[in-house]
């Protein structure tokens, strides 16, 4: 059973629990360079977070029909993001590669990036995030196909645990064509390429 919204913690409380694993960690919450750490974490936490206040959906409602037949892929490739995991809360900094194949419209390049940017604001685990990204734009869109390749360099594993450094994480979706035709797969796959 999910929480109810209106049972959101006050700012107080979220500060009050950043006091609490200040201390819990063994150091003096009251010291000068702690005092105000509670206020600057929960801040961050709203600007980390902000994307459980935006609507994905919405950003790709506004398309254009009229693009003289345009038949081809778009891709926005190499679009920064960074997000959190939702089992250690530790972040994850990584590149997003988008791409649809157009049915009869299309949409503002700025919209998916910024479709990349509120699904990476919220708690993640980058499979759901991959897929999150790739069924909004088939959902909006219906273009005839939508390819999504992630790539999260994930603190969780090269901060802590098993500390193995420089790795990466590669998740991908291929929806439509891009899952049935290999030659629009790879086309994709080596628009990814050439940006790098």
């Amino acid at each position: 059973m999910s929480k109810n919204k209106s049972a959101r913690p006050t700012r107080a409380e979220a500060e009050e629990a950043v006091r609490t694993l200040l201390s819990w960690t063994g150091d003096d919450v009251d010291r000068e360079g702690l005092v105000d750490t509670p206020k600057r974490v929960a801040r961050a936490f709203e600007e980390w977070f902000s994307g459980y206040a935006e609507d994905p959906y919405e950003f790709l409602r506004r398309t254009f029909k009229e693009v003289n037949g345009y038949d081809e892929i778009v891709a926005l490739t190499h679009i920064d993001f960074s997000s959190h995991c939702e089992h250690h809360i530790a972040p994850i900094i990584g590149k997003a590669h988008v791409a649809y194949l157009p049915r009869d419209k299309v949409v503002g390049i700025s919209k998916l990036a910024r479709v990349v940017e509120t699904y990476a604001r919220r708690l993640q685990v980058q499979e759901k995030f991959t897929a999150q990204i790739a069924d909004c734009i088939a959902s909006v869109l219906d273009p005839l196909g939508v390819a999504v390749v992630i790539e999260g360099a994930h603190q969780c594993i090269t901060t802590r645990g098993i500390g193995k450094r420089n790795v990466s994480m590669v998740t991908s979706r291929m929806l439509g064509v891009f899952r049935e035709n290999a030659r629009a797969r790879s086309e994709f796959l080596a628009m990814i390429e050439r940006g790098r």
